[in-house]
């Protein structure tokens, strides 16, 4: 390793110690981002279907070419990330300030319900062009957020803090959105979707959003700050890249697991919808699926002093795809017992879900290690573009499945399905996650190489090189 970067140098920011004010605000950054993602993750392919009329596979195509080109937009942005100006409040904040605006607009310009009455071509057109919006700004916001946990402390410990607060985050967002938009978004007692209700509700959450923000970027501190002289060469950026490979097989968990999520999340939606017809055990479903992580958030220090975060996410991974598979088996017709085994099912998923942002301050870490350049931007921005890419295909998958399996869509709020569509759409919402479970753990067992003693061990040699330096800035002031 060059520690002795001639283009860079990384130090420890005498600053106020790391606290609960940091665990706190960024929080409220995940929970913001949730009023965004998770609206759109569970229910914007429901609107599309059941108040703009399009079909699945009219989805499907549209979401894998916005996701796909959303996806290098990625790499564009981290790379600009890491190049910006430092400011006196660090390198991530200003662009989370910039950003939120455009992002929150475009949110809400992907739930105005009187497309509904464009012609097809123009409706095409109009959710392709907010989409792909909406897909770059969200990347704008995210990226810096998601990499400025690797600078508001250096410490495992604490990463591991911000990490599951940042899952807690995620959840509380995620409860809160997929709890009260069914309650929301139909008219009466019927299951006829309202596109009025549904734009209002948004702007709601978009206000919300942007209120989340704020408290991020007047809550934290950045205190590990890189200040360059120049852009490290990009062929030198890939080269590191691949070198790192915790961050390669990360990549493809993640693409695993960002599979599952999204399928999953919008599977329900129609589970409960067509299948069990019933939206109250929707709500309780979409909450289920995130609100797992903060029953496990008090544990995850314990977790990972204890066992690592590698070696707990693999036991929990298997864990959830015993419980799904047991599910697919049984083929319920209760919504009760298929909430109780949800609930359980979802334990699984949460503690990778509760960990993963550790995991790539972790792969961050490993790459200065390996090069000796520190790029959180670049580093955080490939790991999004794989999550995009299997947006992508979830997306895409999603709406062909529906197609394939013969959903019927509507532009009057949803039609009546068929016995064996229903019964399809239970199959793939079990046994999905079933597969994909499996095969996170077993991606992980055999190739991810960063264990509990090698993470500690890169934190050591990370923090007396970031001291050093510090002190060698002191001297020469």
């Amino acid at each position: 390793m060059d520690k002795k970067n001639k283009t860079q140098k990384t130090i420890a920011v005498s600053a106020d110690p790391f606290g609960i004010k940091d665990k706190i605000g960024y929080m409220f950054g995940d929970i913001g981002n949730n009023f965004s993602f998770n609206v759109v993750n569970s229910f914007l392919m429901i609107f599309y279907t059941n108040v703009l009329g399009l079909t699945g596979a009219q989805v499907g195509v549209l979401f894998i070419l916005a996701r796909f080109v959303d996806a290098f937009a990625d790499i564009t942005i981290g790379r600009m990330v890491d190049n910006s100006k430092l400011h006196k409040i660090g390198r991530f904040k200003p662009w989370i300030n910039r950003m939120k605006y455009p992002l929150l607009i475009a949110l809400v310009l992907l739930f105005v319900p009187f497309v509904k009455d464009f012609a097809l071509p123009v409706r095409l057109v109009y959710v392709f062009v907010t989409y792909l919006a909406w897909g770059i700004f969200y990347s704008s916001v995210n990226i810096p957020y998601g990499s400025m946990a690797s600078a508001i402390s250096g410490d495992p410990d604490d990463k591991t803090s911000l990490s599951t607060f940042r899952a807690m985050g995620s959840a509380l967002g995620s409860a809160i959105t997929s709890y009260i938009i069914p309650m929301f978004i139909y008219v009466g007692a019927t299951q006829k979707i309202s596109g009025n209700r549904f734009f209002w509700v948004v702007v709601v959450c978009a206000i919300l959003g942007w209120g989340c923000y704020e408290l991020t970027t007047h809550l934290t501190t950045e205190r590990i700050q890189t200040e360059k002289s120049a852009k490290v060469p990009m062929g030198d950026l890939v080269k590191g890249m691949l070198k790192n490979k915790a961050l390669l097989i990360l990549v493809i968990v993640d693409l695993i697991l960002v599979i599952n999520q999204n399928l999953s999340g919008t599977m329900i939606s129609y589970l409960f919808n067509d299948y069990f017809r019933n939206k109250g055990a929707m709500s309780i479903a979409l909450i289920f699926n995130f609100a797992t992580v903060l029953l496990l958030a008090p544990f995850s220090n314990w977790m990972t002093r204890k066992f690592g975060r590698k070696e707990c996410s693999i036991v929990a991974l298997i864990f959830g795809a015993i419980i799904y598979g047991a599910l697919m088996i049984i083929h319920t017709h209760s919504a009760g017992f298929y909430l109780v085994m949800l609930f359980f099912g979802s334990l699984g998923a949460g503690v990778f879900n509760l960990m993963v942002w550790a995991f790539i301050t972790d792969v961050i870490d490993n790459h200065e290690v390996i090069t000796g350049v520190r790029e959180d931007g670049i580093v955080y921005g490939v790991n999004s573009f794989a999550r995009k890419v299997a947006q992508a295909i979830a997306g895409g998958f999603g709406g062909f499945m529906l197609t394939f399996i013969g959903y019927k869509s509507s532009t009057g709020g949803g039609a009546i399905q068929t016995t064996a569509v229903v019964d399809r759409i239970y199959t793939l919402a079990t046994g999905i996650p079933t597969v994909c479970l499996a095969l996170a753990a077993l991606v992980l067992l055999f190739f991810y190489p960063l264990s509990k003693k090698k993470v500690n061990e890169n934190a050591a040699k990370l923090a007396a090189i970031h001291n050093e330096n510090a002190e060698e800035e002191v001297e020469g002031k």
